[in-house]
């Protein structure tokens, strides 16, 4: 009984800190809080946040990253949640904003409402910028499957850097019901992605 015990206590260890590992890749994990001259710490052209989740926390995270010298430009992507008010990426603009970001230095895609469609529509945006390198900031929980979407559809290279905490997703995640729900579910989406059904 103790042994069968155990063994599920390892097993669920082992499933959590996968999920935790895999949903959440960051390229960036080995970086200073500055960029520097090595190929994986370099200096990127733009940090794209995505809405979605909570988006206070990704547009904070890429903001910290544009103040901190790893690109000179934010691109912030996601269509309005309230159809009567401005667009997450509008939202997110003002933000970025009010900490100081130029107005010039912010590129919106304002369509995106969904993580395929962010990619998609972003991709454009790089294009006539001459974007080729890029950061991508969500949750971490959303991480791997917006790295690949973008990655997919974009001709730029796309660096991963999750923000490490926010109102849905911590260390603790697995913790509660709204963490496994999220976990399982963005899992679950990304076999579908490799099986065409991307979202």
């Amino acid at each position: 009984m103790i042994k069968t015990i155990g063994g599920i206590v390892v097993a669920l260890a082992i499933v959590i800190i996968g999920l935790t590992i895999y949903l959440g890749p960051d390229d960036l994990s080995a970086c200073g809080e500055t960029p520097t001259a090595t190929s994986s710490c370099r200096p990127a052209d733009a940090i794209i946040a995505v809405s979605g989740g909570d988006t206070a926390a990704r547009t904070a995270e890429a903001v910290r990253l544009y103040q901190e010298g790893w690109a000179p430009k934010l691109v912030f992507s996601g269509a309005a949640q309230d159809k009567s008010g401005p667009s997450n990426a509008a939202a997110m603009r003002h933000e970025a904003q009010v900490a100081g970001v130029p107005f010039k230095d912010i590129i919106l895609e304002e369509y995106g409402a969904t993580t395929k469609q962010n990619a998609e529509n972003t991709q454009t945006i790089l294009e006539k910028n001459d974007i080729h390198d890029v950061i991508l900031v969500t949750s971490a929980y959303h991480q791997r499957r917006a790295g690949l979407e973008f990655s997919t559809r974009s001709n730029a290279t796309v660096r991963n850097h999750p923000v490490s905490s926010d109102d849905q997703w911590s260390a603790f995640w697995w913790m509660t019901p709204i963490g496994w729900f999220l976990a399982v579910s963005e899992f679950i989406k990304i076999i579908a992605f490799y099986f065409g059904g991307s979202r």
